[in-house]
């Protein structure tokens, strides 16, 4: 079986400015970890309660949001892998099993309710904190135990509306008496109030990101001597987990060559062929709160020339919609950019044919940037983009932030009153991706493209031929919108930055 010599290097320094280390003229020997200061505070979740409350607009109510229980595997004794309810977390910043959170809105009351461990448990698993314990812990007015639960409804519940997520988030076993049960308000409000991150979120935010820079920076560091995709995500995840990081904001896509036309190649365990690009997408969780980052790395250090060729346009496309990323800009307009970059560079190269003109109206470059721009980041590495109004249903996945598909009729019709999209402007304290690549995935474009009336005769078959191997390339950051434009937060190396530190310079 293929190897490498995993070495970590522990580098990783706690100071603020990173900035410098990475523009530097001096090979980069490490990202520095920011924040320190503020990120030994509490998670402040009194104030995202009270900011709940407000978008609800009531004054009086009680919201309850259970935490996840501990579930095991079907048929097993084995707990299946834990990942907190994110909504529960942003009232509370517990990371653990089976608690639940109460919110008295007239009487600003915020409670976490904890699970009392039998002695007998901590032998085998560990403990949780007591409830004294949680309450200097967390940013909360009281922590009692669950059995305590019900008594606390019967006395403080009356004929007051209870605000819950769903159905089956209702609290079970719990006389609601005279009460109104709403279903239908709590989760827009919630999601109204994580779409702008505040000062202590956006430090976690930026906290994953340095991690995972971190971790970008030694699989570029060690890249030459790897010789299988498996290395890189190896790699990537023993860095990051090392660092505090166990848990990654989704699963490391490491795709080598063609496999890098696929957008979430997950097998990662192809052999790496020299002169092959490897889109390498990987972000690890902060206490809950994502990184996403993706870098396009040559096999040998060097780029082929389809390869640079292709990497050339993508990097364009990155910077210049990076640069426009600011407060009051509708982020439809910078995936219009970018798919006119990638237009005009793929003409150039003699993938696309005729009219620049005709290409924009068929909207034929999304053949090759099948993907949204960018997607916001906060407690789910898609976070919300768009929210609905108090009283109204979520659909089907319309207003989260997946990295949406994007037809050629999508991009030709984006910005129309016909496909206006559902993103309001870009607000100061918002975290989004701005992640364009191009891909050349055969059965893509083969299977909707090459029998096309409106595209077949705009593409050049024969030269699209020669770019298959390519595969695909895609960079990637988190960027925050600040109140006069932008804080890039990812600062992992790119461009001639990543070739040094791949080439040892």
């Amino acid at each position: 079986m293929d190897s490498f010599n995993l070495e970590l290097e522990y580098e990783l320094v706690n100071e603020f400015d990173a900035v410098n280390l990475v523009t530097a003229s001096k090979p980069i020997r490490h990202v520095v970890l920011r924040d320190e200061k503020l990120l030994k505070g509490k998670y402040p979740a009194k104030a995202h309660a009270r900011k709940v409350a407000k978008i609800l607009g009531v004054t009086d109510g009680v919201i309850y949001l259970p935490g996840e229980r501990d579930i095991k595997w079907e048929d097993s004794d084995q707990p299946r892998t834990f990942r907190q309810r994110r909504y529960f977390f942003y009232l509370t910043g517990a990371n653990f099993q089976d608690c639940s959170v109460t919110y008295d809105i007239a009487n600003d009351h915020l409670t976490l309710w904890l699970p009392f461990v039998d002695p007998r448990q901590i032998l085998w698993f560990g403990k949780h904190p007591t409830a004294p314990v949680a309450l200097r812990t967390y940013d909360v007015d009281d922590a009692r135990y669950n059995e305590q639960l019900a008594s606390y409804f019967t006395t403080h519940l009356g004929s007051r509306t209870l605000y819950v997520l769903r159905e089956s988030h209702m609290p079970a076993g719990v006389p609601l008496g005279r009460s109104t049960v709403n279903m239908t308000d709590l989760l827009p409000a919630i999601d109204q109030a994580r779409i702008v991150k505040d000062e202590y979120e956006i430090a976690m935010i930026r906290r994953a990101n340095d991690i995972s820079s971190e971790a970008h920076l030694r699989v570029a560091r060690n890249f030459l001597k790897m010789t299988n995709e498996r290395h890189m995500e190896a790699m990537f995840m023993g860095v990051c987990d090392s660092f505090g990081s166990r848990e990654m904001a989704y699963p490391v896509i490491a795709g080598g060559g063609v496999n890098g036309s696929t957008l979430h190649y997950g097998e990662n365990n192809k052999p790496l062929k020299m002169g092959d690009n490897v889109v390498f997408d990987a972000g690890c969780e902060y206490n809950c709160y994502a990184a996403d980052i993706t870098r396009t790395l040559p096999v040998g250090g060097k780029f082929s020339t389809r390869g640079k060729a292709i990497m050339d346009i993508v990097t364009r496309m990155q910077r210049e919609c990076v640069a426009g990323v600011k407060p009051g800009i509708l982020f439809y307009e910078l995936h219009k950019l970018a798919a006119r970059i990638a237009a005009q560079g793929l003409k150039k190269l003699g993938v696309l044919r005729g009219s620049l003109a005709d290409i924009e109206k068929a909207g034929t470059a999304a053949a090759f940037f099948p993907h949204g721009l960018g997607h916001n980041v906060g407690l789910d590495v898609h976070d919300l983009i768009a929210t609905l109004p108090l009283g109204v249903k979520r659909g089907v996945g319309l207003e989260f932030g997946k990295r949406h598909f994007v037809s050629s009729e999508m991009l030709a019709a984006m910005g129309t009153e016909k496909m206006q999209g559902g993103r309001g402007p870009l607000q100061p304290g918002m975290v989004v991706t701005v992640e364009p690549g191009i891909y050349f995935c055969r059965e893509y474009l083969e299977g909707f493209y090459r029998d096309s009336e409106v595209h077949a005769d705009l593409i050049d078959w024969d030269v699209l031929e020669k770019y298959y191997p390519v595969g695909g390339a895609r960079t990637e950051d988190c960027i925050l919108v600040t109140d006069s434009g932008h804080e890039n937060l990812s600062v992992a190396p790119k461009e001639a930055d990543l070739l040094a530190v791949i080439n040892g310079a």
